[in-house]
């Protein structure tokens, strides 16, 4: 099956659902490889897998895989040769009990489950394997009965070691001691035996000096007493540990014995866990086992998309009185959630899971179902959108034969309309004459009228609620939503001259290119302009919006929309866009107030004025150059 068809349809995440109800990952790995099938006999088989196991949940009956582990990681130990621990040993053991229990259970089912219940013949119970191990496994060690050598070895080593608790609580009572001895217990370091002595007597007493503590205060030595028996204590440990090793390497030999019937135990148990996750999942989503077929029919009643609480239920047939569907209606309709329907209940059935819907749904069994739904795009993305929708519909056609499920959702959209129409109904002709079964969206009444017209084309509409205009994401067979966009621009205001207007030109296509009237013609530019001119005034405040500080207006907006500011002694040039006005002129000064005092100091204006009553004095100092 198709990759791409699969992510569209969400399809990893319908096996995800169903893994939750797996007890172990023996099934959730299962699950992981799950394929949908287009062999008929496979689905039927699998579908009737989960039917039975569902009965056994109907019946109340509690099925025995808790607990059960994966083992495979020990088996692929064994096969190399490895030797396993007592935990791992434990989980062999458990595993092993799992099967026996697991066996039993489906022993008397053959009336509810005759299927599975024949699964169950295929277990090996391997009670003496079982029996071994939990005699001479006990806990996370091995137990000092497992053989009559560990008995005995363990037995000198409780002897050994209470001689060397003797010697050291000895050594700790001793009134010669006192004064070397940090704290009086006996203290095991790096396995070895030790009294805490304080550093400054390190050389007082005879032993070895195991460890030191982290400040330095306290040594702690193995007193000379008692190495005669450390000794003998390390090769009795050794002894232990190759005798514990000895008992291991049997068990494991054992279950190696027996490797073939657990790798088959391995498999049904996994079976027996993605089966009965499948059943769960049926009980769950209260799902029926629908009738199959593979020559292109379907017919779903009440059909619920599995990753919306809640969805208004789906009907919808095709294959019988037609092979292709035009699905029409609004933009948030719930078109494309029919075609996700569609073919995420198909993946479904062909994967053996249960679908939601009623009784008496039949669904189509397919070599591959190919989809082209996608995301809205951008306009500036509008072109490479469309091109890769073109690729995937030319790459759909060299692979689509008569036993393919083709969803296309807003086909031949992205380009110009009339374009875009035509090559949708040249390619969905094509795919009829292949034999495909196509479902496809669209808003395009060239294709809808295609679609009336074909004999083996139906139309369908997505119905919403006239008055309120929402949704009702429900699906109308034999019914095209062409009147929706005029009865929604209507429903929202928009005049009925204008609305008839647009009837017409649907139908004729004569437009009319009337002008307006000059007086009509003021420019928004103009306006701008002219407002803008009358709203600065020189000695208005304005806000830099760049900038967030406050600045004089000193000139109003020149003939590229800018105005001059007084801005910390500095004048800038600034777009009229680019400011905000905080305090108009005539709320800062009074109505005689002179401006030009705010830009220009005392004695550059006192010059000024001199000069304009021609005093020669000013004349003659700008003759001299002392001034500019």
């Amino acid at each position: 099956m198709n990759n791409d068809t699969m992510e569209k349809l969400n399809y990893n995440k319908l096996k995800e659902m169903v893994k939750s109800y797996c007890s172990s990952s023996l099934g959730r790995n299962l699950i992981d490889k799950l394929q949908p099938s287009s062999s008929i006999k496979e689905v039927q088989r699998r579908l009737s897998e989960t039917t039975e196991g569902r009965c056994l949940l109907d019946a109340d009956y509690y099925i025995p895989l808790e607990g059960i582990s994966n083992v495979t990681v020990l088996i692929d130990k064994i096969d190399k040769n490895g030797v396993l621990d007592p935990s791992e040993l434990i989980s062999i053991s458990d595993f092993l009990r799992g099967c026996r229990k697991i066996k039993g259970f489906m022993k008397n089912k053959e009336g509810y489950a005759p299927t599975l219940s024949a699964y169950g013949e295929n277990i090996s119970e391997l009670c003496e394997v079982e029996e071994n191990i939990n005699n001479a496994i006990k806990g996370s060690g091995i137990d000092t009965n497992a053989s009559k050598e560990l008995k005995k070895i363990r037995k000198q080593i409780d002897i050994c070691e209470g001689r060397i608790d003797e010697r050291l609580n000895k050594f700790l009572r001793n009134p010669n001691n006192k004064e070397y001895i940090q704290d009086f217990f006996i203290s095991k370091r790096n396995d070895k035996y030790t009294i805490p002595i304080k550093a400054q007597y390190k050389n007082y007493v005879k032993g070895v000096l195991v460890d030191t503590s982290a400040k330095g205060g306290t040594v702690f030595i193995e007193p000379e007493a008692i190495s005669k028996y450390t000794s003998e204590l390390a090769m009795l440990k050794a002894e232990e540990s190759i005798e514990e090793y000895r008992i291991l390497s049997i068990l494991t030999e054992e279950i190696y014995n027996y490797i073939k019937e657990i790798k088959i135990n391995v498999e049904v148990i996994a079976e027996y866990d993605m089966i009965f996750a499948k059943a769960k999942y049926s009980k769950a989503i209260d799902g029926i086992m629908p009738k199959v077929n593979d020559c292109g029919y379907t017919k779903i009643n009440k059909g619920r998309y599995p990753f919306i609480e809640n969805s208004v239920p789906l009907d919808y047939e095709i294959g019988k009185d037609y092979r292709t569907l035009i699905i029409t209606g609004p933009n948030a309709g719930g078109k494309t959630v029919v075609l996700k329907t569609i073919g995420v209940l198909t993946l479904a059935t062909e994967s053996g899971f249960h679908i939601a819907a009623d009784d008496g749904t039949e669904i189509s069994i397919f070599d591959n179902i190919f989809v082209d739904i996608g995301d809205n795009q951008s306009v500036e993305n509008s072109l490479s959108t469309f091109s890769s929708h073109v690729k995937n519909l030319a790459d759909i056609l060299k692979r689509t034969n008569n036993s393919t499920l083709l969803l296309f959702d807003e086909i031949g959209s992205g380009t110009e309309p009339n374009e875009g129409a035509a090559l949708a109904i040249a390619m969905l002709e094509e795919f009829y004459y292949k034999g495909a079964i196509t479902i496809a969206s669209t808003h395009y009444g060239e294709i809808k009228n295609f679609s009336r017209e074909h004999p083996d084309f139906e139309n369908a509409a997505m119905d919403f609620e006239k008055e309120t205009l929402e949704p009702l994401y429900k699906l109308s067979i034999g019914k095209s939503g062409n009147s929706n966009a005029l009865y929604i621009s209507k429903k929202m205001g928009i005049p009925d001259f204008i609305i008839e207007k647009t009837k017409c030109y649907i139908e004729n296509k004569e437009y009319s290119y009337n002008l307006i009237k000059e007086s009509k013609k003021k420019t928004i530019i103009e306006k701008i302009k002219e407002e803008s001119i009358n709203h600065y005034n020189v000695g208005d405040k304005v806000l830099l919006l760049d900038k967030g500080e406050s600045a004089i207006v000193y000139k109003g907006m020149d003939r590229f929309n800018n105005i001059t500011v007084l801005y910390k002694k500095e004048f800038l040039e600034v777009n009229y866009k680019r400011v905000k006005l905080e305090i108009k002129r005539e709320d800062l000064y009074p109505e005689d107030y002179d401006m030009e005092q705010l830009f220009v100091d005392f004695k550059t204006r006192k010059i000024k004025k001199d000069i304009e009553r021609g005093s020669k004095k000013a004349l003659n100092e700008i003759k001299k150059g002392h001034m500019k």
